[in-house]
Order: C-alpha cells, then sequence, then structure tokens
C-alpha cells in the first residue's frame, strides 16, 4: 500500500500546529508502515506518544475512504489500536491526546479507555462492541481475555503500544503484559508492538523482552529506536549555610524551608517531589504551616488519595488553579499537563533515572531544558546529588531485568484463558514460552500449574474450592460461576497491606491509609491525611470515619515499601565521588558543602579509595561496634549485616544488633568481635551463600509474609466480594495456614520455592548481594580502631537509637551524642588486609599488612 496520502495528512495536522516532526518519530512511523515492532526510547515529553500512534492512523488515512468510514456510528471502525499503560491516572491524558489526533485528522475513529475507573455505562458499551482505539491496563486487558468470545473482540487489531515499559519491565505486571500480548498474537499474527520507555539502562533487553520468540524458538526482531532531542538536564542543590560534622539520617528535616519557600514564590508552577508518601505529608504540612494564603493554591498529590482528589490537582495543574503541588511518584509518569517552572527533590532520589524522570518535569516540551533542584535531608545526600550528576553526564542509568516464570501468576493466566474459551495443553505451552518469562518454563512446571488449578495440588486435591479447572474432551475450562466471578475479581498482581478508606462522618472519601497504622489509632488522636489534621473517630467496615482536628499536629501514616535503596549506578557514582574527595578534589558546590564533613572523617579514619573496603571498630558504653562501609544500598547492607553476625557467631557465640543504610552498617556486640579471624575463613567468599543467608535470617518467617503475595495471585486466598473484604489479618491466616501445609506435606511446592526466592531478590537483592561480595573480596579490607564515632559512623549509631525512642527524645539524646563526638580524638590504628584473587584459596596464602 502507498502510505503518502496518510503521511500528507499527519504532516498536515503538524503544520496547523505550528509543529515539525522529529527524525525519530519518522523512524518509527516508517518501520511500523514496513510492519516492525520495537522500543522507543526518548525524554519525557519529545513526542513519544505521537511517535508510537501516528503510524496506525498514517495506515487508515492511507486506505481507501470506503474501507476506514463505516456506514453507521454503531458500527464504528473495529478495534485496531490497543494501548496499555501502567497507571490508570495515565489513561485519561493519554485518551485525550490520542482522540484530539484521530479527530484532528478526521478520522471515524472511537477513542475511550477501559480501566477500573470507567463508568458501568461505557463498559456495558463495550461489551458489545470495543472503539477502535482503547486506552487500558494490563489487569483490564486480562479481564477482557476472559470473555468466551474474546477472540472476535481482537479480529482486527493491529498494533499494541506498551507506554512506560520501564515502568513495567521488572515487575509481575510486566511478565501479565508479556502473557496478554502472547495471546494477542496468537489470535493476530501480524499484530505489531511498540513500547514507550522514556529512562532505561538495558534498552536491547527491554525490547527483547517485549517482543518475545516466534513459534520456532528465535526471538522476534526488535528495533530500539533513540529520541534524537536529548533534553539538556540542569540538576542544582540547595545547600544550608552551615553543616554539622556528624549529620544523621533526617537531620536537616525542613531546615531548608525557607529557601525552598523562596524558590516557590518566584515560580509560576512548581512540583515538590518527595520520595515517600509519609515525606509528602510532612512537607505538604510545613509549606502551609509556613504560609497558610498558599493554601488555596497549594495541593497535595499520592498514590493513596482518591481519585477524585488526584484528578482535581492534575485538572489544577493544567489549569494553572494549583500553583504548587507536592508530589510522590504519583506525577513521576506521563500524566499530561504544561511544563512546570521549578521541580524540587526532597532528599535524595537514590537513582539516576527517577532524577531524570522527575527533571523531564520542568521544560516538559521537546527542546527546552529540563531543571530540578533538589533539597538534602541530611548532609551525605549532597554526596549522592553530586554523583546522579556525574552520572547522568556519562549516561550511567539503571537497568530493569525482566522475571523468569512467577508460576503464581502463570496459575492466574491459565485459569483466564479457560475462562476465556478454553485450550489445550500443547497449545498453551507453545503460547506462554514465546514470552521471555516464560521461555524456559519445562514441561514439569507446567504439568504442576495444570494440577495446581485443576485441583490445588496433591495436599489440597480434597477440597473442592481450589478446583478451578476442569479438563474434559482434551480442553481445559472453567464451568463453574462462583469461581467465573472470584477469578474476575481477583486478576492482578498488585497486593499491599490491606487498604482502609478514610471518610468524614458526613461526607466524602478521602482515600486510603494502611490498616497496620489504623490499627494503632484510638478514637480521638489526631493523624495528618490529605494534607489535613484529622481526628479519628471509629473503625467500621473497613472504613476510618474520621472528623477535621482542631489541633494541627498529629502523627503521619506510614506506608510499607516506603524507603528505597541507592541504586546499583548511584553506589558506584557515590564511590567515585569519595575518591575525588580522597584525593582532595571537591569540584561541585555539594562536594564543597560537604567538605567539612569529608575531612572530619580523613582526619579521624579514612576516606575509602573505590577498590576499598573500610572497616571501622570502636567501644563505647553501648558495646563492641564493628562499622563496615561498601556503599551499596540499604537492602544490600541488610543482608550483608544479617550475614557477617551469622559467620562472625560461627566462629565465637557472640549476639548481635545491627542497623544499617546506604553507604553501610552497624553490627553491635557486647564482646570484642573476632573481625580478623572472621576475616581470614572467608567473612566475604560467596561459597555456600544461600544456605548462611537463609540461616542467617528468619527465613522461614519471611517467606511465610511473601506467600501471601503469591497465594492471592494464584488464587489461593480471596480477598472478598465488593463491600465485603478480608481484613489483612484475615488474609495472613489463611495464606499462612496454607503455607503451613505446604511446608509440613509438601516441602517441595514450587510456590514456597517461589517464595523463598522472592525473599531473597526482593527484601535483600541476592543476586546483587553476590556481586557486591566478589566485588569486596577483591577489595583490600582496611580495618581502622576509631577512638570515637566518625562522621560516616554516626548516622548508623542514631538509627541504632532511634527505634527506641520517640522523635523528641531521640534529638535529645543525639545532641548528647553530638556533644561527645566533637571532642577531639586522635586518628585511628590501621590494618589492612590483602586476600588472593580467589577466595578459595588456602588461609595461609592470604597476605596481611598491618600500618
Amino acid at each position: 500500500m502507498n502510505h503518502e496520502i496518510g503521511r500528507a495528512g499527519v504532516d498536515a495536522w503538524f503544520r496547523e500546529r505550528g509543529w515539525e516532526p522529529f527524525g525519530f518519530q519518522r523512524e518509527v512511523w516508517d518501520a511500523y508502515l514496513r510492519g516492525g515492532s520495537g522500543l522507543i526510547h526518548a525524554a519525557t515529553g519529545t513526542g513519544k506518544t505521537y511517535a508510537a500512534f501516528l503510524g496506525p492512523v498514517i495506515e487508515a488515512l492511507s486506505e481507501p475512504v470506503r474501507q476506514r468510514a463505516p456506514r453507521r456510528r454503531a458500527a464504528a471502525a473495529p478495534l485496531r489500536v490497543l494501548w496499555i499503560t501502567p497507571l490508570r491516572a495515565l489513561a485519561a491524558d493519554t485518551e485525550q491526546a490520542l482522540r484530539q489526533a484521530a479527530e484532528g485528522m478526521s478520522l471515524p475513529w472511537r477513542v475511550e479507555s477501559r480501566t477500573g475507573d470507567t463508568s458501568a455505562a461505557q463498559r456495558a458499551r463495550q461489551r458489545t462492541r470495543l472503539p477502535t482505539v482503547l486506552v487500558t491496563t494490563p489487569e483490564s486487558l486480562s479481564l477482557l481475555l476472559c470473555r468466551a468470545d474474546h477472540a472476535s473482540l481482537f479480529t482486527d487489531l493491529r498494533c499494541v503500544v506498551v507506554d512506560e515499559w520501564h515502568e513495567l519491565l521488572s515487575t509481575k505486571r510486566g511478565a501479565q503484559v508479556e502473557l496478554c500480548l502472547a495471546r494477542l498474537r496468537a489470535l493476530c499474527p501480524d499484530m505489531r508492538t511498540w513500547g514507550v520507555s522514556a529512562t532505561l539502562g538495558n534498552l536491547q533487553v527491554a525490547a527483547d523482552t517485549l517482543m518475545g520468540f516466534d513459534a520456532m524458538g528465535a526471538p522476534r526482531p526488535a528495533r530500539v529506536v533513540r529520541g534524537v532531542v536529548p533534553k539538556a538536564v540542569v540538576v542544582e542543590s540547595l545547600v544550608p549555610e552551615t553543616m554539622d560534622r556528624f549529620p544523621w539520617a533526617g537531620h536537616l528535616n525542613t531546615k531548608l524551608l525557607p529557601e525552598v519557600i523562596r524558590r516557590l514564590e518566584n515560580a509560576e508552577s512548581a512540583i515538590v517531589f518527595t520520595n515517600t508518601r509519609s515525606q509528602c505529608e510532612i512537607w505538604f504540612q510545613s509549606l502551609i504551616a509556613a504560609n497558610p494564603d498558599w493554601f488555596i493554591f497549594t495541593a497535595i498529590h499520592h498514590g493513596s488519595l482518591s481519585r477524585n482528589q488526584r484528578e482535581d490537582v492534575e485538572d489544577g495543574l493544567k489549569t494553572g488553579r494549583y500553583r504548587i503541588v507536592v508530589a510522590t511518584s504519583s506525577l513521576d509518569l506521563g500524566v499530561d499537563f504544561a511544563p512546570v517552572d521549578v521541580v524540587m527533590q526532597i532528599g535524595s532520589p537514590k537513582g539516576v533515572a527517577r532524577l531524570l524522570q522527575r527533571a523531564g518535569r520542568s521544560g516538559h516540551s521537546p527542546g527546552r531544558v529540563s531543571r530540578i533542584v533538589c533539597v538534602p535531608t541530611h548532609a551525605f545526600e549532597l554526596v549522592e546529588v553530586a554523583a546522579a550528576r556525574a552520572a547522568i553526564e556519562v549516561g550511567a542509568i539503571e537497568s530493569r531485568e525482566p522475571l523468569d516464570r512467577p508460576l503464581d501468576l502463570l496459575a492466574q493466566h491459565l485459569v483466564t484463558l479457560a475462562l476465556g474459551g478454553g485450550f489445550t495443553r500443547a497449545d498453551v505451552l507453545a503460547e506462554v514460552r514465546t514470552t521471555r518469562a516464560y521461555h524456559r518454563l519445562t514441561d514439569e512446571e507446567l504439568d504442576w500449574v495444570l494440577a495446581f488449578v485443576m485441583y490445588g495440588g496433591d495436599t489440597l486435591r480434597a477440597y473442592p474450592e481450589y478446583a478451578k479447572v476442569q479438563y474434559e474432551d482434551g480442553v481445559y475450562r472453567v464451568t463453574d460461576r462462583r469461581v467465573a466471578l472470584r477469578h474476575r475479581l481477583s486478576i492482578g498482581t498488585i497486593v499491599s497491606d490491606h487498604a482502609i478508606a478514610v471518610r468524614y462522618l458526613k461526607g466524602r472519601r478521602l482515600g486510603t491509609i494502611e490498616e497496620s497504622f489504623v490499627s494503632r489509632l484510638s478514637p480521638g488522636d489526631t493523624f495528618i491525611f490529605a494534607g489535613t489534621p484529622l481526628e479519628f473517630v471509629r473503625l467500621r467496615d473497613l472504613t476510618a470515619w474520621v472528623r477535621k482536628a482542631k489541633k494541627r499536629a498529629g502523627a503521619v501514616p506510614r506506608w510499607a515499601g516506603a524507603r528505597m535503596p541507592l541504586s546499583s549506578e548511584l553506589s558506584a557514582a557515590v564511590r567515585d565521588m569519595l575518591e575525588q574527595a580522597r584525593t582532595g578534589v571537591f569540584a561541585s558546590p555539594e562536594m564543597q558543602a560537604v567538605k567539612p564533613v569529608l575531612d572530619t572523617q580523613a582526619e579521624r579514619s579514612v576516606i575509602p579509595r573505590p577498590d576499598e573496603l573500610l572497616i571501622e571498630r570502636t567501644e563505647t558504653r553501648d558495646g563492641h561496634h564493628l562499622f563496615v562501609y561498601p556503599f551499596e544500598g540499604r537492602l544490600v547492607h541488610e543482608g550483608l549485616a544479617a550475614l557477617w553476625a551469622y559467620r562472625i557467631a560461627q566462629l565465637m557465640p557472640l549476639s548481635f544488633t545491627f542497623s544499617s543504610n546506604d553507604y553501610g552498617f552497624e553490627l553491635l556486640s557486647p564482646d570484642r568481635a573476632p573481625l580478623e579471624e572472621a576475616l581470614e575463613s572467608g567473612l566475604l567468599s560467596t561459597a555456600h551463600l544461600l544456605h548462611d543467608i537463609t540461616n542467617s535470617l528468619n527465613a522461614a518467617e519471611l517467606a511465610r509474609r511473601q506467600f501471601r503475595e503469591i497465594a492471592r495471585v494464584a488464587g489461593l486466598v480471596f480477598s472478598g466480594y465488593p463491600g465485603q473484604s478480608k481484613s489483612a489479618k484475615q488474609l495472613q491466616a489463611s495464606s499462612g495456614l496454607l503455607y503451613d501445609v505446604f511446608a509440613n506435606h509438601d516441602p517441595d511446592n514450587l510456590l514456597l520455592a517461589q517464595a523463598r526466592r522472592e525473599v531473597l531478590e526482593r527484601q535483600l537483592e541476592a543476586s546483587r548481594l553476590t556481586r557486591v561480595l566478589e566485588r569486596l573480596s577483591r577489595s583490600d579490607v582496611r580495618v581502622v580502631e576509631v577512638e570515637r564515632p566518625t562522621p560516616l559512623a554516626f548516622p548508623l549509631m542514631v538509627d541504632m537509637t532511634r527505634a527506641s525512642l520517640s522523635m523528641e527524645k531521640l534529638a535529645d539524646r543525639v545532641r548528647r551524642m553530638t556533644v561527645s563526638a566533637e571532642r577531639p580524638t586522635r586518628s585511628g590504628t590501621t590494618s589492612v588486609f590483602r586476600f588472593g584473587p580467589s577466595d578459595t584459596l588456602p588461609v595461609n596464602k592470604k597476605r596481611r599488612v598491618r600500618k
């Protein structure tokens, strides 16, 4: 087909708006029209949406008018473009942008969305006929595949676009998208697939994962198209006028609030990003307390607020009704609004990609400079900001690895296919093996999952409620209407602590908080939520009923999983920054500001080299301290601390308490630990790592908790019907009972093995931990005996103290600790341990040098 007519139509539409297509957009359109698929990688605001969408538009405009113009409105063009978005919040803006383009070029297309927020009337209309362009989420797409007639819905599907693929890639939702794409490709072999990604390190892996494999097992061609309009990114920091020599996490808190306010006063529009929802609430309250008049144009936005409130804030940003928004990652992605003047980041971004994503919210259009102002919450975050800027300059962006065979999700998908008309074993095995996630799925694993969905496996065979799928005449089907209903209500992979609705006694719903927080409240208690002080009245029917509080102060809810660890790329960049400081180079304003802190560190101990592991030892009235600094992120350090405590205790019976942060960890014991002996006995070895890390933690209890998520995704536990949801305690009890049954009577259960793997990867980053140990085993180990804690050790000591004290008592204790730390002290004495190239060498081949 000649596509010149379509190209001319798109060019004319661009000219009407004063635009000129970028080269990468034309490259994507041409590739699509030749039948190609791929991944678009470009900065936020440089035209990725139209790069992905206008290929199908050109194709349609080039068709004969009678082919693309329906005779009746009811017979509007069938589904041609499926747009998958990771967030419901993105769906409305995407739908509007795509409809604007289709209508602007006079295409007789219906553009609609289908998500959890879609009205019942629109869903009913879509049951008989889907729109020409459908914007949906992975969960809603899976629900469509549950329909027995789903094959007829996708007959004319030409293109699937997966937006923000980097957000989905390394999650079960990403694997869910892979499975859905495999089903659609089986129905529409000529379907083209395009991914859209703003910030990602391993582009080719991301593209290959999206494309999967063909029926012969060969990787499908995956074209990576890079945006040719790189956006300049300017990263700056607010630097406190004075710098404590012994900083601790959160010690600056809102100390820089006056400077933040000064920046915001001069801005026409601004977003203040925080890393957690709790921090978001605190900073919103601080801004309003300092400037009550700002309340009318300042808003708060995070994922636990009600949909109506989030949409109101997004609309207010577009119209200019809100000048300032304090937000979390809920505004990271492509919610469409005009670029803001100022983007601020409270605390370290913890990752290079996250910093770039948030910076892209300023100058959110092609050719404009993106600028972000970082506000440190403690001194060492200035080092992280300088390191992030350096990483951006060299293009060191985080990679995200796809998942490998999550069997709980496969079980859910097989029930979906059984409900959607049924499947045969041979067909489903061939289909799922075309995905990257299940390409290595064995026959034995598939047979195990099939037995699981048919009768719950051997252990649960006697219980009819676990029999979901029937096998009749060679086809697996769902015939029970109750099973079908419960499955549709349970589709998805997003599992969190059970959400409790927050609602005024005589008014609207504010959003959700976690059950674990509400359980600690008593009637009359005040807490801060949705930017408002609230008085807790009662908990009833999974709803926290509240009224506006007279007091302004109160507790701030905490949400699970809120703390983000330092990424591998940013950790490496931090080590490089410290190496520059060690050699006397303080090139950036941030490093100049933190120079007094690092000078004190060098005086009392050393600043470690990148190829060196620093360990500091000291004794206080609390006991004997080991401070270890791998600079590899909090999760890795939690695993290392537990591993070291276990391995040292094998040499000498000692009990340890430990704390960790992004720079290192502390081991505290009542007696002096045999560190030298432990180092020479393989403390840094990767040998027997899985055994040792499993024994060093209460791994069984961690896996038991993780099994709750797996049980929910696999359909072993049911969260309840609408209005009758079960509590988190009930769900945990149900999944815990199942875990115990499997552990005692079916220890080889594949879902148990998955729970153990997920604990190691999610909570301890086990694969990264292995790489870190390999790096450390090749490094010199420098042990420094210090008289008093150093600036690097001080925040670890504070974290050890934090758990047992209120914030007021903690502040008093920290002041006393600071006075003690500031006393003059001598430089520490040093021992250096140098190991051979392999940790398998006998002990007498390892070299130790004392200095």
